[in-house]
């Protein structure tokens, strides 16, 4: 028990407590996966078995970060579950989905294959995508199902709204499409084992029994099914430790209940609350520019963070002429930073609030020779090839895939054009059979030209070839791919003598590395199993065996782009508050700084009070990300939406207290910005009394639109080119534009930006 005495008092309290419901607030940087790992390892050195602790984690970053602590601190530490939420539900509804009518070999389907068959439903249902987008409808349905809402709920709530009506509709079609597919998306996977947990109560009551311990990771973030997921394992036991941070609650957007944490002790009357306040991470001066924002908000639990790290500098602040003068001085920052002051580049950090905003700092870094990551673009596993590879994996697996099969079917080319797949299409449904059955009866379906039955014929022999050698005991994900490769010639069809082509092999030869990794990986857990001590009978919950495909296609599935994240990578990480959420670097630059940027136009606008709040927790995130030094950065002018236009700097810097801060001037505010084309006025040189450099006082009103004045007004009738006709009911300015809420005909109700939309009076 050496590691208690490495404990501030409080955690020493969180980790000493056994039984019962436990609230632990653990503020930002204080240490909370130290406490969950020394916890777990309390538990086992005082008589409970690994079998019976489960801890579940957001991240798979957070959960190897703790299973690796865990391993390293309690005996036998590798026997617990740890794992996040999605992978813990996935090893559940592997071994127990039967019960539900699917096939333990079921599919994960990412975002795009979703949105793809959503696009099949609107079809058979005579929706247009025009009025029914379907990532719209996609978001809708997962609204739902984070609500545990099913089809018919939903139908009943939607009684009445023609809109509704219809994406219940296509709710009701996609669940039924899915289990056709043998298939769950990624909201399906807590939803089922929900559904699992509650229609089968031996079925729950095996896995309340295994653990016995439950504790959950980022609960602030947790929604409606997570909430219900926690609740069913914690059971009459209610040995339930939950760690989180309300100040750090920023997913309400897609469906994150904050009220989950803040009422906890009354949802667990019985519960011990703790709270972790002294950070490890940053300095003093940090932490009160935190502390001093956040307690602006109203809806949480009160608390200040506080640490013996020293006042530190003070915050950064600047403010350009132009939004490229702002990305030149953070790039100047960070050059100074490593050639004068000895730092590496992986020590700098750019932030902001959307992901449009890193290509004027991209373009700087690339000018400057500056190496650098982004995160939040285009994820790895969802470009064309690298979908196009695992489409293939897919369909070995799973011969139910549909959406696999028809990614396929004609790539790389083979002579089956679009009649002959829509004939195809047609025979699939007639007959009642998956995509891969209807492939291989390709004799017997009227419309096919002969080269087209040759060719599919020839497919699924392929195919065929493939799912045999996969099935094989000893079968190796890597030589199947590489099989894929050579017998598809998929690689050759890549080859056109560009640097897409070229990128688009070298994607293909890192998911080969991806395989070799995982595979590698999973060779060294099978020889840890060997030497850990068997488990009891009564400690044992046996699990369906997987092939090696099966089970790398889940890693695949579940894998979030910020998990591959190198920290020793030397490189300026860029990337969007939300994804930054956990992480910590010496130097931060908070970009765009600005009203209607952060907060954004529709927090600021928002009649709720909640959506402010959201934003607000989302700055505190921002800021408690730097350890060291904290810039916060905005411009005079910058580009958006295709117009140029000028911003307040944030509300969220006059809630900082000027004695924090100091101003950084250069010779480049000074500087007249390029024109461009665009008509800039700026004076020469700001007033004391308007600069924008005092970090006191800022405007907080939203910036008065620069453009014409609008012709038509609230209840006026307009027309725009793509969704017709429609009624104002709101407008609200928005830098150089107007935000104009419309009431379409047939649409349903969008927000749209007046004159970049062409709105028209009619």
């Amino acid at each position: 028990m050496d590691y208690l005495h490495t404990l501030n008092p409080m955690q020493r309290e969180a980790v000493l407590h056994r039984d019962g419901p436990l609230l632990i607030f653990a503020g930002a940087g204080s240490g909370k996966t130290r406490v969950l790992t020394y916890r777990i390892a309390h538990l086992i050195e005082n008589g409970v078995s690994p079998f019976h602790i489960i801890a579940i984690t957001f991240t798979n970053k957070a959960a190897r970060e703790m299973r690796e602590r865990v391993e390293d601190t309690a005996p036998m530490g590798s026997r617990c579950w740890v794992a996040t939420f999605h992978a813990t539900c996935v090893r559940i509804l592997r071994r127990d989905i039967e019960s539900l009518g699917f096939t333990s070999s079921f599919s994960i389907f990412d975002t795009s294959d979703s949105e793809r068959l959503i696009k099949t439903c609107l079809e058979e249902l005579n929706l247009s995508e025009k009025d029914y987008a379907p990532k719209q409808v996609l978001q809708a349905i997962s609204a739902q199902k984070n609500e545990l809402a099913t089809p018919a709920a939903f139908a009943k709530q939607a009684a009445g709204n023609y809109r509704q009506t219809n994406i219940a509709d296509v709710y009701d079609l996609y669940q039924r499409k899915l289990r056709a597919n043998s298939a769950l998306d990624f909201d399906d996977i807590i939803f089922r084992t929900v559904e699992l947990f509650e229609k089968f109560p031996d079925v729950l009551a095996r896995y309340q029994d295994r653990f016995r311990y439950v504790m959950v990771d980022e609960y602030q973030d947790t929604n409606t099914a997570q909430y219900r997921l926690i609740a069913l394992l914690a059971g009459a036991r209610q040995n339930l430790c939950v760690v989180g941070d309300d100040d750090q609650s920023i997913y309400g957007w897609r469906g994150a209940n904050i009220q989950n944490i803040l009422n906890f002790k009354r949802d667990f009357p019985a519960a011990q609350v703790i709270k972790l306040e002294q950070n490890y991470r940053s300095s003093q001066t940090i932490l009160d520019a935190a502390n001093a924002v956040i307690r602006n908000n109203d809806q949480r639990s009160e608390k200040a963070l506080w640490t013996e790290n020293g006042p530190g500098t003070k915050i950064k602040v600047h403010r350009a002429v132009t939004d490229q003068k702002e990305a030149h001085f953070v790039v100047g920052r960070i050059r100074d930073g490593v050639e004068k002051d000895g730092a590496a580049y992986n020590d700098f950090a750019v932030l902001y609030r959307n992901n449009a905003q890193s290509r004027t700092v991209e373009d700087q870094l690339v000018l400057a020779g500056i190496p650098y990551r982004l995160y939040g673009g285009v994820r790895f596993y969802e470009r064309m090839e690298v979908k196009d590879i695992l489409a293939y994996l897919k369909a070995i697996d799973n011969p139910q895939d549909d959406i696999a099969w028809g990614r396929i079917i004609n790539v790389p080319r083979r002579g089956i054009g679009d009649k002959s797949i829509r004939c195809l299409l047609d025979h699939s449904v007639q007959a009642g059979l998956p995509l891969s059955g209807a492939i291989q009866d390709a004799e017997h379906i009227p419309g096919l030209t002969k080269k087209a039955r040759t060719s599919l014929l020839d497919f699924a022999a392929l195919m065929q070839t493939f799912r045999e050698m996969a099935a094989q005991p000893s079968a190796r994900v890597t030589e199947l791919l590489q099989k894929i490769l050579a017998d598809t010639d998929y690689r050759q069809s890549l080859e056109d003598g560009t640097d897409i082509g070229l990128g688009r092999i070298q994607n293909v030869d890192e998911l080969l590395a991806k395989a070799i990794e995982f595979e590698g990986l999973s060779a060294r857990l099978a020889v840890e199993t060997q030497t850990t001590p068997a488990a009891t009978p009564t400690e044992t919950l046996d699990e369906l065996p997987r092939s090696a495909l099966s089970a790398f296609l889940e890693d695949v599935a579940l894998v979030a782009d910020i998990d591959n994240m190198d920290a020793a990578a030397d490189t300026v990480s860029l990337m969007t508050m939300h994804s930054a959420k956990g992480l910590e670097f010496p130097t931060v630059f908070l970009v765009g700084f600005e009203e209607g940027l952060f907060p954004s136009y529709r927090a600021a606008t928002a009649t709720s009070f909640t959506e402010m709040e959201e934003e607000r927790r989302l700055c505190y995130v921002g800021i408690t990300r730097a350890k060291a030094q904290l810039y916060l950065l905005s411009a005079v002018s910058r580009v958006q939406y295709g117009q140029t236009v000028c911003n307040a700097p944030s509300r969220f810097l006059k809630e900082i207290p000027p004695t924090l801060c100091e101003d950084v001037r250069t010779q480049d505010f000074l500087e007249k910005p390029a024109r461009r084309g665009l008509d800039i006025s700026l004076p020469k040189r700001p007033t004391p009394e308007r600069s924008a450099l005092r970090p006191n006082p800022y405007r907080t009103q939203i910036p008065t639109p620069q453009n014409k004045p609008l012709d038509f007004g609230v209840g006026d009738t307009v027309r725009q080119l793509k969704y017709g006709p429609g009624t104002v009911t709101a407008i609200t300015p928005a830098g150089a534009d107007y935000e104009v809420t419309i009431q379409f005909d047939r649409a349903g109700e969008k927000k749209l930006m007046a004159h970049l939309s062409r709105l028209a009076k009619v």
